[in-house]
């Protein structure tokens, strides 16, 4: 079998069996298929697609590629969630702690932000002594006894896909839903995890701009889990504004407290629960999803999910105290108001502005490596279809320097304002 066999027969839009993808993908992580003979194939891919089946073999590949997390151990039905990337998307703070209280094992390795889109991880580092690294032995043992672990991502997990994305990013192939969903589910699998429920982004500030675009993703992806045993729920949603209030780590963890203490923002409070109540019905816990997010107003009401988070900050040697009293958070410096040029209704929020806007602050990275500031970011003050007078609030920014023009401006862009208000969901389309 030779690489370039291979190559020429997807460039002709051939289907690749199981074999050869194992071959390539193989020899590209040990080195004896080079980079060039890679990128070729990408770039195949991306012009000629993949069938389902080939998808699926192609994920397994780059999953067998590094660790495949053994979660045997854990006792239940262990659950996982994804989002594929959002501003002020904080769910996993309380997805995870919502469903474990309920008993569902939530076993989860997180990613840092990169560019407008935050990571879990570095909204959890914003709780003082809170390690993101345990071993594999300690997470079983934690996810037994409390129900949760949300950890970062081995080095030896997938690989292969951090040198396929290294080609694709270079070579304008990142935009292919196969190698996208290939990329994302064998992370997920090799996680380990029995249920998935991934939550897919749509709108300007998702990567995904279109639900057409979106539904191919999800469909796709949720078509790969299934092809490997998993039981699959995919969630559309609306990522044409923020989601919820707050847009920066330590403020998008105290809106999350503020959700588990049942004070969050409608939308936000919204989409956790619906993520929330598939993976409780993937576990058995209810048999409808009405008796899902039932069950899980309660954990609201009674603070056992509030209880849970913060046992799961103290057993991962946070300071939980944080969690019970989030005014300890640090603040910023200086706070900045944005206010309304018009009357009228909130038509429209760039989320990819305002993501933009909060990375410039500092509470996002520009590159690989960036220092993050936990404690600056933008809360808004305004959602889709609000009215609004002129000189209104519109949102706050929360600064670590004075001179934050160039960011009010981006913010004040951000906000379309309109004579009449619009349609607007947060719960596009459910794939399961």
């Amino acid at each position: 079998m030779r690489a370039i066999d291979i190559i020429i027969k997807k460039r002709d839009g051939l289907e690749l069996t199981k074999e050869e993808i194992e071959f390539f993908i193989h020899g590209f992580t040990e080195g004896t298929v080079d980079n060039y003979q890679a990128s070729a194939l990408t770039m195949a891919i991306y012009f000629r697609g993949m069938t389902d089946l080939e998808a699926t073999y192609l994920t397994e590949s780059i999953l067998h590629s590094g660790d495949v997390l053994d979660l045997s151990a854990i006792h239940g039905v262990k659950v996982d969630k994804h989002s594929t990337g959002g501003v002020g998307d904080k769910t996993s703070l309380v997805v995870g702690p919502l469903v474990a209280s309920l008993g569902v094992k939530f076993a989860k390795m997180s990613g840092r932000g990169l560019g407008h889109t935050g990571g879990t991880l570095d909204k959890l580092e914003a709780i003082p002594g809170y390690n993101i690294s345990i071993c594999e032995e300690d997470f079983v043992r934690q996810v037994n006894s409390i129900g949760i672990a949300l950890v970062g991502q081995t080095g030896q997990l997938a690989p292969a896909d951090k040198k396929l994305y290294a080609l694709r990013d270079v070579t304008g192939t990142v935009e292919s839903i196969p190698l996208i969903a290939s990329s994302i589910m064998s992370k997920k699998l090799a996680s380990g995890a029995d249920a998935i429920c991934l939550d897919v982004k749509v709108g300007s500030g998702a990567f995904m701009k279109n639900v057409e675009d979106a539904t191919k993703l999800a469909t796709l992806m949720v078509n790969i889990g299934k092809n490997c045993g998993k039981d699959m729920t995919a969630i559309l949603t609306n990522m044409d504004e923020p989601l919820g209030l707050a847009v920066g780590n330590s403020l998008e963890v105290i809106e999350a407290i503020n959700t588990l203490n049942g004070n969050g923002p409608k939308d936000f409070t919204d989409l956790c629960l619906e993520v929330a109540a598939h993976l409780v019905l993937s576990a058995k816990k209810a048999s409808t999803l009405d008796e899902a997010k039932k069950l899980l107003l309660e954990q609201i009401e009674n603070k056992k999910a509030l209880e849970t988070l913060a046992a799961l900050v103290e057993a991962q040697g946070g300071d939980k105290a944080y969690i019970l009293n989030p005014e300890m958070f640090p603040k910023a410096n200086y706070t900045f108001e944005v206010k309304a040029q018009a009357d009228g209704y909130i038509s429209h929020i760039d989320a990819l502005a305002i993501g933009n806007a909060a990375m410039m602050l500092g509470a996002g990275r520009s590159k690989i490596g960036d220092a993050i500031d936990h404690s600056v970011g933008i809360v808004l003050n305004k959602k889709v279809n609000d009215k609004v007078c002129r000189g209104e609030t519109l949102a706050i920014l929360h600064a670590n320097k004075e001179d934050v023009v160039e960011e009010e401006q981006l913010l004040l862009e951000a906000f379309c304002i309109s004579k009449s208000q619009v349609d607007s969901q947060l719960i596009l389309k459910i794939i399961k």
